[in-house]
């Protein structure tokens, strides 16, 4: 098994089993409670993997220089200075940055994109029609659908040759936890498929590809064959606090940055 595949797995499998406990919980609410929590894992990351005497020695000489840009307006030599200074002590503020920046970067990755999936997107509603479409590398051997119990396939394929794509249109006909199978000379594929109210970690996608794994690492990646990758078109959801309804991103980005701001302090981080 590629290491990175190895990964992923786990990452989705423990994404998988802590997303399931909230499930009954208010998404605006669970959405902070892992804002905070995220806000507070990237300050550590920060006092970890930074240079915090040097980052506070920098804030101070940061403030030093905006003080003399308000005493000294009308001395153009001395603003030039305090402005030349301002600017190289952002880069360095930067390069001290880096180090955690670095270290954030995937696990930062891997967390955005299952939020997406249990916060982005809502299972199939029963009644409403949906398409699945697969992605073939070629049509050399095309696949049959079948559907698990409660989830009514109701076309045929339709063939797009430019695109090497076939699509089906279905319809769950009540609350599903399944999976889809297409059965083809090489075997059997399968793509999970969810249905019903509430909220739950939703797949799009299942790939063949490591780096298209990246995106979608719900599922284990599909091995060999000619299917490059299966998707369902699940409904996109929103958070919904009071009247007001946001993207999941942008409750999740505006807690956790006042997190942070109200926790640096407590936890002596200097960003």
């Amino acid at each position: 098994m590629n290491p990175l595949d190895g990964l992923l797995g786990v990452t989705a499998w423990c994404a998988r089993g802590a997303l399931s406990l909230l499930e009954d919980w208010p998404a605006a609410a669970s959405l902070a409670l892992i804002a905070v929590l995220t806000a507070g894992g990237m300050l550590w990351a920060i006092r970890r993997f930074s240079d915090q005497a040097a980052m506070g020695a920098l804030k101070r000489r940061v403030r030093a220089h905006l003080y003399e840009l308000r005493l000294f307006a009308d001395e153009p030599a001395l603003i030039w200075r305090a402005q030349r200074e301002l600017l190289r002590l952002s880069l360095r503020r930067l390069r001290l940055m880096l180090p955690p920046a670095l270290a954030l970067a995937l696990p930062t990755l891997l967390l955005l994109i299952h939020l997406d999936a249990f916060y982005g997107h809502a299972p199939l509603a029963p009644g409403a029609a949906a398409v699945v479409t697969v992605q073939m590398k070629a049509f050399s051997s095309l696949p049959r659908l079948e559907a698990p119990a409660g989830v009514a396939v109701e076309t045929p394929p339709v063939r797009v040759q430019s695109e090497r794509q076939l699509s089906w249109r279905l319809r769950p006909l009540r609350e599903v936890s399944g999976r889809l199978r297409l059965v083809s000379a090489e075997g059997v594929v399968e793509k999970e498929i969810e249905s019903g109210q509430g909220r739950r970690y939703v797949s799009v996608r299942r790939v063949s590809s490591v780096a298209q794994r990246l995106r979608h690492p719900g599922e284990p990646r599909l091995s060999g064959g000619s299917i490059e990758w299966i998707e369902i078109r699940y409904p996109p959801a929103k958070v919904r606090l009071g009247r007001l309804e946001l993207p999941w991103l942008v409750w999740f980005a505006a807690v956790a940055l006042a997190a942070a701001w109200l926790l640096k302090d407590r936890l002596g981080v200097s960003v």
